[in-house]
């Protein structure tokens, strides 16, 4: 839990869990207060927060506020909740800034707005864009008056504004400042970690401590970009602007896009309560991938089920190289005869590019694996121990649910909500891109890259690597009044950790395209070697920190928009 003083009697934090409302209780919190409104996103109901904040004896109250419109109704409420609420307080929302903007709401007729704004920076906030709220709401509250309301400005404007503080946002930041050092970058992400989201496979495998996969995303913000703790809430590209969850408004002469995609729990009856005990895990979330090296090393017979759900998803290979990980440890142990492994994958392949499909399908017989295609996982019940699953044969469609000791499950994945619903979407409610230039298909200004985005390549981090450097160069030239000068070919990289010490290093781009970094006597991708997983287990991790984070491009060089010949028909200049 990211709990942040503001005041003696108030404490800010983003989305919290049952786990959490213990934690804030035996650090002395007497009142939890939800400023998140239900269903926003993959989080708790408020109820369960309430239920778990009455078993610890903490008072709670619910001042659900939408992102991007905290209201002065809302900061009275929170004022009156500040008042009648037994104190120290946690108030909580996605990332924390609407509470801390309810609070400085609510102070203004007490507090000047210069004490304000240091409060709420020292806690790691930003809101000097509600400057002026503030201001206007003691000079009211002195006159007796109603604040009044006054068209929307933006509170700062910067060259380039970069939406996610993820892979995609940090690489594009550092290939921009990299190029052009005095460039006035904005980063806006309320999240305080980074995530090298790529190394929870080996930490479910046993042969990463998740630990090493995190840091402080100020230790990995790129040096000259100028980091805004806040979340995206809306966009407004007529104006080229972002709306901040407090109201906030950024201006940007250039946009880039990157916030990643929608994990949906929900989307899975019962796993979200499930996951973690009763032998269900996923290495898709940094929690639980501990869980599952435990779980493979402690079961010692029975039933294992591996997940995929429908494409498009994050590393598509990651669902069946948990399975492989745990074939292999249980190969080790000799415990493989006594354990039936079944890979339920709602898709028609085990691999969407066919040329690594035959090395993958040795170690499906090696394992013993059954494969189960076009099943997919639709219901969970982790104290039965059974998952349920939609089965499609010819045409039919029927639900099975099948016992197990053991299972990995991947949840559905999509775009974030507030993607979805913002003029940036495109069909499926992806950032609409050129999958060449990736500018945006409507608004020249924009860009975008990473899972977020409606491009055909594989979601993987190898992509990201090759798309920041095309983005780099995009925008660039944008601000220095020119067409797009790069290309990206869908590059994607998927290393297939199909046993320990062995991984079939599948690269490709788009339509499937071959795409091998290295000769074939070095790394044929095709094949299993250990070379490769050298590459993924000691090299990938440090190219991830200290040169893509960092702007160094290697072996990711952008490509040059081909220049197209001048026709010797068309006329030398005006007719």
């Amino acid at each position: 839990m990211d709990r942040k003083p503001i005041s003696p009697e108030l404490s800010v934090s983003p989305q919290i869990s049952e786990a959490d409302v213990g934690l804030a209780a035996a650090s002395g919190i007497r009142a939890i207060l939800c400023n998140r409104p239900d269903g926003e996103g993959d989080q708790p109901a408020s109820e369960r927060i309430r239920a778990a904040a009455e078993a610890h004896g903490l008072a709670f109250a619910y001042i659900p506020t939408a992102s991007g419109a905290v209201s002065d109704e809302a900061a009275r409420g929170f004022a009156e909740a500040l008042d009648t609420l037994p104190g120290p307080i946690l108030a909580y929302c996605r990332s924390g800034t609407r509470s801390a903007s309810l609070w400085a709401l609510a102070k203004a007729p007490t507090l000047s707005a210069d004490a304000i704004l240091a409060a709420t920076s020292a806690a790691g906030y930003d809101l000097s864009g509600l400057r002026d709220r503030l201001e206007n709401r003691a000079a009211l509250t002195e006159a007796g008056g109603s604040p009044r309301r006054r068209a929307p400005q933006p509170s700062a404007r910067h060259d380039v504004v970069i939406v996610g503080g993820g892979a995609g946002g940090l690489a594009a930041a550092a290939s921009l400042l990299k190029r052009r050092p005095d460039l006035d970058v904005a980063v806006i992400e309320p999240r305080a970690a980074h995530f090298y989201q790529p190394g929870w496979t080996l930490v479910g495998g046993g042969v990463f401590d998740r630990r090493d996969t995190l840091r402080p995303m100020a230790s990995v913000m790129p040096r000259g970009a100028r980091w805004i703790r806040a979340a995206a809430a809306e966009f407004a590209p007529e104006t080229s602007e972002v709306i901040l969850e407090d109201g906030a408004r950024i201006g940007y002469r250039a946009l880039v896009v990157s916030p990643g995609l929608k994990l949906n729990w929900d989307g899975v009856e019962g796993l979200k309560d499930a996951l973690g005990r009763n032998g269900v895990t996923s290495n898709y979330q940094f929690d639980m991938a501990p869980y599952t090296w435990e779980l493979i090393q402690t079961l010692r017979g029975g039933r294992a089920l591996f997940t995929q759900p429908a494409m498009p998803i994050k590393c598509a290979g990651a669902p069946q190289k948990a399975m492989y990980l745990a074939g292999s440890a249980w190969k080790r142990m000799g415990r493989l005869r006594d354990i039936d492994i079944a890979f339920h994958n709602a898709g028609g392949a085990l691999f969407g590019v066919p040329d690594y499909v035959p090395a993958l399908m040795d170690y499906v017989t090696e394992y013993g694996v059954s494969l189960r295609f076009e099943e997919t996982l639709v219901a969970v019940d982790g104290d039965a121990k059974t998952a349920t699953f939609l089965r499609r044969r010819d045409g039919v469609e029927e639900r099975v649910t099948e016992p197990f000791d053991m299972l990995h499950a991947v949840p559905p994945q999509g775009p974030l909500d507030f993607i979805a619903r913002s003029p940036l979407a495109g069909p499926g409610g992806w950032v609409e891109l050129d999958p060449a230039t990736l500018r945006h298909a409507r608004y020249g200004d924009v860009f975008g890259l990473g899972d977020g985005g409606s491009t055909p390549n594989a979601k993987t981090a190898a992509a990201v690597r090759k798309q920041a450097p095309v983005v780099a160069e995009n925008v660039l030239a944008l601000l220095d009044g020119s067409g797009p000068r790069a290309v990206y070919d869908g590059y994607g990289s998927c290393p297939l950790t199909v046993e320990r010490g062995r991984i079939v290093l599948a690269e490709f781009g788009y339509g499937g395209k071959l795409m091998p970094s290295f000769p074939d006597w070095l790394i044929d991708g095709r094949t299993p070697s250990r070379a490769a997983w050298f590459l993924k287990e000691k090299l990938l991790p440090p190219v991830y920190w200290h040169a893509m984070l960092k702007g160094r491009e290697w072996l990711a060089a952008p490509r040059p928009l081909p220049v197209e010949p001048a026709s010797h028909d068309a006329p030398a200049g005006p007719g």
